[in-house]
């Protein structure tokens, strides 16, 4: 990147997010340089706190942000957050819908404001008959195929991830971007909107697609019909698992000569790939029965040699020793304070930089998920507040920043 300049250096953000979603959109718009201010209430985003599956939201979703404790229902703290939002490029929130108007924060209130405001919001639903239901990621993928596309059949299952609270801000990020370069032809901001649910319905365009192709439902995973015969999880000595693919012709043939198959290789019913997946009932348990006696690990040191498709089966935790990982600096030091997570104190961790490169580069965590209020007295100072004007607000509960005993 030229002189070291990220790509959006001097673009400002302030976002009233939580959970996932929204802070997702800030956390991409962080990383590739913009200032991104989260405004939080006096007693911290409640994702802070989240246990279990969700304690791992608030330190990974909000790196790279500055944080501001203000109480925006109070006129003086509205008054902080508004001047604020004058001064900044991007808006962004995913709270109910009619909780941002309710703080003198609406769309038309904010546009004539800041007419040069882009004003992200993310959402259950784009506008429409769903627009005033409460969505959350696991509602969406049952309402929209995808818990049914991933559980056996009659047994609907969500994603392992938060998929569309991600994917959901990332385009929340993709859409500001766009607003941004636009508002360099037309002077003017404009309003983007993301949703859960239509983000799950793009997921499953594929197979509302196949089904148009077809004629047929798409199966749900466990059960479909693959594009490949030899695409599948394989249970092989001492019970390891591993995941071995054959997807053209030519790894067909590959995979027969490195193993010895050559009975399979000439039989003239598994010739093209698709006599093959017409003759995947008898094809697969004989493979499962070759592979069985096989090592994982040798399984995958051939596999590898010729150029097959394979991949251990891993869990998460694992990947913080995944060597390509290390080796690519995949893994950023990430510090944690104590109020940054359930966990009740600091520590120090790796994080997951974003999947993408440029000029060769990755773009970097420069700061960890911010403490509760840690930006509070700068951002204040900047606006043009006095010592003694911070001092007032922070007693009288308007503002708060880690360190009160010496005002805000």
């Amino acid at each position: 990147m030229t002189e070291n300049r990220l790509p959006l250096q001097g673009i400002r953000v302030v976002e009233f997010t939580h959970m996932v979603m929204g802070p997702t959109c800030g956390m991409i718009l962080a990383d590739l340089g913009a200032e991104v201010i989260k405004v939080e209430p006096l007693a911290g985003d409640s994702t802070r706190r989240l246990l279990g599956s969700g304690s791992g939201f608030f330190p990974m979703f909000n790196r790279n942000k500055k944080s501001l404790a203000v109480d925006a229902k109070d006129p003086r703290g509205r008054e902080i957050v508004l001047k604020l939002i004058a001064g900044a490029d991007v808006f962004s929130e995913n709270f109910k819908a009619g909780t941002m108007a309710a703080l003198g924060l609406g769309t038309d209130a904010l546009q004539r404001l800041n007419p040069r405001l882009v004003h992200v919001s993310h959402k259950g639903f784009l506008p429409g008959p769903y627009e005033q239901r409460t969505a959350l990621d696991e509602v969406v993928q049952m309402m929209g195929g995808l818990a049914y596309m991933t559980g056996p059949e009659g047994r609907p299952l969500r994603a392992g991830t938060s998929v569309n609270d991600i994917m959901g801000g990332m385009f929340g990020a993709i859409g500001a971007l766009a607003a941004l370069l636009q508002r360099q032809h037309t002077g003017r901001g404009q309003t983007v909107q993301s949703a859960l649910f239509e983000n799950n319905v793009f997921l499953m365009a594929q197979h509302m697609m196949q089904f148009a192709v077809t004629g047929r439902p798409a199966a749900p995973m466990p059960s479909r019909i693959s594009a490949w015969a030899v695409y599948d999880v394989f249970t092989v000595k001492d019970g390891a698992q591993i995941f071995l693919a054959a997807v053209s012709d030519t790894q067909w043939a590959a995979m027969c000569r490195a193993f010895g198959f050559a009975d399979l290789l000439s039989d003239v019913r598994l010739a093209g790939n698709n006599d093959r997946v017409r003759e995947r009932d008898w094809l697969l348990p004989a493979l499962r029965e070759r592979f069985a006696p096989f090592d994982a690990a040798e399984l995958a040191a051939r596999f590898e040699a010729n150029g097959l498709p394979y991949a251990p089966i891993t869990q998460p935790q694992e990947l913080f020793d995944d060597p390509h990982l290390a080796a690519t600096g995949g893994l950023a030091p990430l510090h944690v304070p104590a109020d940054a997570s359930a966990a009740g104190r600091a520590f120090d961790t790796r994080a997951p930089l974003l999947p993408l490169t440029m000029d060769g580069q990755r773009l970097a965590v420069r700061d960890g998920p911010p403490a509760l209020g840690e930006d509070t007295r700068s951002v204040l100072r900047e606006l043009g507040y006095a010592q003694a004007d911070i001092v007032a607000l922070a007693q009288a509960g308007v503002v708060c920043g880690p360190d009160e005993s010496t005002a805000a």
